[in-house]
């Protein structure tokens, strides 16, 4: 499976959000400028995912957009839906009744469909971010990042 540019930064989004989240909303230009995301484009998916419950947004001067549960509580099963990619392995498949060798390789995906779909709502975001903060460590970067 491969992220598209809507799931990617999505959870680059979410990502830096989790960054900041002691400090308060953070606007969609300071995202934009540290991940080197299209502000216009990531303000869409800002309101896809605030629609979804994972952020809420501020107004004001001081306003931007922040985590509206802990890292821990969203997915990345959630993010990923909020902005609607989708993981369907064999849409409109249907195997050939005659064919024990088509139902199998049909059973096949959608078993493993079942299991991508557990892993990607068992990895939190929270994961990640403790992922990225070890691989950078290693590589000896500061602490703050961009995904």
């Amino acid at each position: 499976m491969k992220l598209t540019t809507r799931g990617h930064y999505s959870v680059k989004a979410l990502l830096d959000l989790a960054l900041d989240r002691e400090i308060g909303p953070v606007s969609v230009r300071e995202i934009s400028r540290r991940q080197n995301l299209p502000a216009p484009y990531l303000e869409k998916l800002l309101i896809e995912m605030r629609r979804a419950g994972l952020v809420r947004s501020v107004r004001g001067a001081r306003g931007g957009y922040q985590l509206a549960r802990p890292p821990a509580q969203i997915s990345l099963g959630q993010i990923l839906e909020a902005v609607g990619e989708t993981i369907e392995p064999l849409s409109n498949h249907i195997p050939d009744a005659e064919q024990a060798e088509d139902w199998v390789t049909f059973t096949i995906w959608n078993r493993l469909h079942q299991k991508l779909k557990e892993a990607l709502y068992s990895i939190s975001l929270e994961d990640l971010y403790y992922d990225a903060r070890s691989w950078q460590a290693t590589r000896g970067e500061e602490t703050g990042f961009v995904v």
